[in-house]
């Protein structure tokens, strides 16, 4: 082995080495959350995309934990982050304030954010509604069609309800190829890194797919947060928020536009991270080599 590769493998087997977890709760209006703490130094919340739970960081957790205390969490709604009446709807906002409180429980002062996808929109809800919460949000990709001129808004809605009628029609089964399109994936092509842990449809998956189409697409479409909020709430708090795309995501993909707009908003060019819009955990080493190059500034 040469040196450099010993190098890279001892940095790596630390970072591992360091990402001991502990899995916590924690009792919120509506809902207890399940969430989990690994690593050390400035405290790093990451929100997956989709039905992503705690469990979807696996890979990319080890590799920021000698950098970072990473916080990893199930929404509520999601896997063992349990709602008091699964029948009530959930709104952004409760997502928002389920992550300051989760943060107030870790921290005592501004965090940095990572969001990708719905944790995007999260994060920038959270931004709106808790200023000075966050010192930096990366938005990945948010899945917020306000961000988007009339036309695009509509055609993002309307991907949205053909995916919720297709799940209602066929489930998964039908309900997959629809998000394939919307998100621009061609699962027989997809790369990934080597060594990932493998990421099954337990029943669990299945369970939280169910409840992030059949009920959080309601909290996206009818979230009527105004764009320029965060923005000026950011603005306010000296937040600095990074409009993110993936490398390879088409450029015809609603929530690739929607990192576009953002970044118009902001001034800025969108930043480019490994893979498309699942680049995080199809790529989680290259991902956390970016995330501590942004983060690190």
């Amino acid at each position: 082995m040469s040196t450099t590769a010993a190098a890279s493998a001892t940095a790596a087997s630390t970072a591992i080495a360091s990402a001991a977890i502990a899995t916590r709760t924690l009792a919120v209006p509506g809902a207890t959350l399940h969430f989990q703490v690994a690593g050390r130094g400035p405290v790093l919340l990451l929100s997956q995309s989709g039905e992503g739970d705690a469990d979807r960081s696996v890979d990319l957790v080890p590799h920021l934990a000698d950098t970072f205390t990473v916080v990893t969490y199930d929404r509520r709604g999601l896997s063992r982050s349990t709602l008091d009446d699964p029948a009530r709807p959930v709104t952004m906002a409760e997502h928002a304030d389920d992550v300051a409180r989760l943060l107030a429980e870790v921290t005592d002062g501004p965090a940095l954010m990572a969001g990708f996808s719905m944790g995007a929109a999260i994060g920038l809800q959270a931004v709106a509604r808790h200023p000075g919460l966050l010192s930096t949000l990366i938005a990945h990709e948010p899945v917020m069609p306000n961000l988007l001129a009339e036309a695009d808004r509509a055609e993002h809605l309307a991907e949205l309800a053909a995916i919720r009628n297709a799940y209602a029609a066929g489930g998964l089964t039908a309900a997959f190829p629809a998000i394939a399109r919307h998100l621009g994936i061609d699962p027989a092509h997809d790369e990934t890194e080597g060594d990932l842990t493998p990421q099954p449809l337990t029943p669990r998956r299945r369970a939280n797919f169910g409840f992030f189409i059949g009920t959080e697409f309601t909290a996206v479409t009818t979230n009527d947060l105004d764009p320029a909020e965060p923005l000026r709430a950011a603005a306010r708090a000296g937040t600095r928020i990074i409009a993110a795309t993936g490398r390879t995501t088409r450029p015809t993909v609603h929530t690739y536009r929607c990192a576009l707009a953002l970044a118009a908003r902001l001034g800025t060019e969108p930043v480019e991270f490994p893979g498309g819009h699942n680049g995080n955990t199809a790529f989680p080493r290259a991902t956390a080599r970016t995330l501590k190059t942004l983060l690190g500034r």
